[in-house]
């Protein structure tokens, strides 16, 4: 495994569930805060799967910047490099289906995790790491989002980039991603994305050929997650379909951002991240994501965003 870190810049959430089990009185509705964010939730899966992780955040001074804290130390990631923020944390309240999916109504107005400056991003080394993972929300909101983008740039030199567009309509108007797409594929090696993705970035288009439209666009590795159906995996357009492993959803909390750690794992161990994925070949990419579907299954067979540690699973391709 490599010994470089893998660097995740991004949001926490604090994601509040309803907790039917614990009264709340007439007319109360009792929640139960867990930690967790897309780019945070990748970094403590890395960590728990053994790769070094390094975590770029802006981390509040309130109660959920504590708890987020405490979940990524517990897992091993690198904070010496997030930020303090006077900004209040962002807050998603999480409804859950029969099937264990998750929809969001999020709190974001204003919060610590949008506001990067140009001077902080800048007192970042980029150089140092083998790969540098971002999207979601922070890498789309005003005003830190171009300033993400900014670091990117700089950072491919260095280092691969991961991209994951994790569309939030509820907060961002899809158009917004659309219109940055072409941008985060010339700066991203990988573009990682979910069915939900596809269809709120190129609606009714099948998916192969939105393969080869973000491969046009500059990004060599697309892999289109799908659920219990697995993934669709495109290197420089060739194309193969990888299964997911039978589970027992218990909900899809963090499965993505599971999925993603367990692919750049997989990769960093094969020697793969460090630039252009050079020498990556379609076999390894799809054992790669094989082992990345098995993560993101043991994320899905428990309550929320917990990822598994690397003991608990087999090796990863060599």
């Amino acid at each position: 495994m490599t010994s470089q870190p893998i660097t995740v810049l991004g949001e926490c959430v604090a994601d509040a569930f309803t907790d039917p089990g614990r009264a709340a009185g007439p007319g109360g509705l009792s929640l139960r805060v867990l930690p967790g964010g897309g780019p945070a939730n990748t970094a403590v899966a890395l960590a728990r799967l053994g790769t070094p992780a390094r975590f770029l955040g802006r981390l509040s001074g309130d109660v959920f910047g504590t708890l987020f804290r405490e979940r990524l130390a517990a897992s091993g990631v690198d904070l010496t490099q997030c930020v303090t923020a006077p900004e209040p944390s962002t807050l998603a309240v999480a409804d859950l289906d029969v099937h264990g999916r998750a929809t969001y109504s999020f709190f974001a107005e204003g919060a610590a995790d949008w506001q990067w400056t140009a001077a902080e991003l800048a007192a970042v080394e980029p150089a140092g790491t083998v790969c540098v993972h971002t999207g979601s929300l922070a890498l789309v909101r005003a005003p830190g989002g171009r300033r993400v983008e900014e670091f990117l740039a700089v950072a491919r030199r260095y280092a691969t980039v991961c991209v994951d567009p994790n569309v939030r309509p509820l907060l961002v108007e899809p158009a917004v991603y659309r219109e940055r797409m072409d941008h985060w594929c010339a700066l991203a090696d990988i573009l990682r994305l979910s069915e939900d993705d596809l269809g709120a970035l190129l609606p009714g288009v099948a998916p192969e050929d939105a393969c080869d439209t973000w491969h046009a666009a500059g990004a060599r590795l697309v892999v289109l997650t799908r659920g219990p159906r697995g993934a669709l995996v495109s290197l420089d357009g060739e194309r193969r379909t990888v299964p997911a492993p039978p589970t027992d959803v218990v909900d899809t909390v963090g499965a993505g951002d599971s999925f993603t750690a367990g692919l750049l794992h997989a990769l960093a161990g094969l020697g793969r991240l460090g630039g252009r994925l050079d020498g990556l070949t379609l076999d390894e990419t799809a054992a790669c994501c094989a082992y990345a579907a098995l993560v993101a299954a043991r994320t899905c067979a428990v309550p929320g965003a917990d990822p598994p540690w690397g003991d608990e699973l087999p090796r990863p391709p060599e």
